[in-house]
């Protein structure tokens, strides 16, 4: 039990390393980076030894515990393994090794995700949020752990990569399932199985947006004591989010935009990485600036939740910005008559009435998920609270 563990210095059980390496300019290197919270190493896109100029960069070992600097407090720590094979990290990153086999740095990387653990690493790495939270080696090294015997902490390290492996293959399902809702939905919207001519046989009309959507527009003057909901839209139409209410105090726009249940909207600003959607109830009577243009289906032609379906497809983001002004991809606003003169093969309303049930389903899985995706992120957080306490 952890009450019998010792109290040691992580200085007695860890030491650093510093293999630094000469950079050459012909040569390409393959920087890593370390994630938040223990979410593991990533991989940098290689970079020249000329791009890195002086840059100072150290090696990476399989085996090292490996942390960021700059971000420890926030825990940003992992293990490295056989795919940093040759890596480098910059000065910024921390990396060591066991002393005398007296830890297992799978055993630490688990550790210093932990309340307890990141209570150490926020108390080595003083100052305020962000870049001034440096973490402090002399610190961190003199800081004491409950460590538990050698054979314990492996039991524990298995115990919890056994339940993290369980609960990452339960988020990559559900992740497969919205992965497969989002292929349907836009399967049924464009359904390329059918030629043109046996589109039209089934009902189907070639029409231009402006057909079938009318621009809607609810202007509010923004009242300076007033508090306005507001909303935003994903990229890759994946709906809308809640976003932090508008100030009528401290915004500098003096109208903004009331949207309804039932409209589409998109961003012009981001509709070329498809920031398109539909207002769904709970985003009913929330506020958008001029950026969201929205507009109303008219009854009887056109559902939202079709359209929506239709703008999943990622072919279409780029065929209506096409004429789009600006500098450069994050600065062309697509205009509203550019969606409205987009033309689109419109399926009978029965089959449009058919993505809607659709829709109907996968939002009520979604909901389900989300319930389920709270539960999966707090379990793990558990486990390992109670994994170091020696209750697991």
């Amino acid at each position: 039990m952890s009450a019998d563990w010792p109290r040691v210095p992580l200085g007695e059980v860890l030491q650093l390393q510093r293999r630094w390496v000469k950079v050459e300019a012909t040569e390409t290197y393959h920087e890593i980076g370390v994630r938040c919270f223990g979410n593991g190493i990533f991989h940098k896109p290689p970079i020249s030894g000329l791009t890195l100029g002086g840059k100072r960069v150290l090696a990476i070992h399989p085996g090292d515990l490996v942390l960021n600097n700059v971000f420890a407090w926030e825990g940003a720590v992992a293990v490295a393994g056989p795919t940093e094979v040759g890596k480098i990290g910059s000065h910024r990153f921390v990396t060591a090794t066991p002393v005398s086999g007296r830890c297992e740095t799978s055993y630490l990387r688990w550790f210093f995700v932990t309340k307890s653990g990141l209570d150490v690493l926020r108390k080595a790495s003083p100052g305020s949020a962000g870049r001034n939270r440096t973490l402090n080696l002399d610190q961190f090294f003199t800081s004491e752990i409950l460590l538990p015997p050698l054979a314990e902490q492996r039991r524990i390290v298995e115990r919890v990569e056994a339940i993290a492996s369980r609960i990452a293959e339960a988020k990559r399902l559900r992740d497969e399932a919205n992965a497969e809702g989002s292929r349907l939905l836009i399967q049924m919207a464009h359904r390329a199985d059918l030629a043109d001519s046996e589109k039209q046989a089934n009902g189907w009309r070639l029409v231009t947006l402006g057909e079938a959507l009318t621009l809607a527009s609810d202007p509010v003057k923004v009242d300076s004591s007033a508090s306005y909901p507001n909303l935003g839209i994903y990229s890759f139409a994946n709906g809308l989010f809640h976003k932090p209410p508008i100030s009528g105090l401290e915004t500098s726009a003096a109208t903004l935009y009331r949207v309804r249940a039932g409209q589409f909207i998109y961003s012009r600003l981001f509709a070329f990485e498809g920031s398109y959607g539909r207002v769904t109830p709970e985003f009913d009577g929330l506020f958008v600036s001029n950026e969201y243009p929205t507009f109303d289906c008219k009854q009887g032609t056109l559902r939202a939740e079709f359209l929506a379906a239709y703008f999943k497809a990622k072919h279409i983001w780029a065929t209506v910005a096409v004429g789009s002004q600006g500098l450069g991809d994050r600065r062309q606003r697509v205009q509203p008559k550019q969606l409205l003169a987009h033309k689109i093969w419109l399926p009978p309303i029965a089959w449009q009435d058919r993505i809607a049930d659709v829709w109907a389903k996968l939002d009520s899985a979604g909901a389900l998920q989300s319930e389920t995706a709270t539960e999966l992120d707090a379990l793990l957080p558990s486990v390992l609270n109670r994994a170091f306490a020696g209750e697991l």
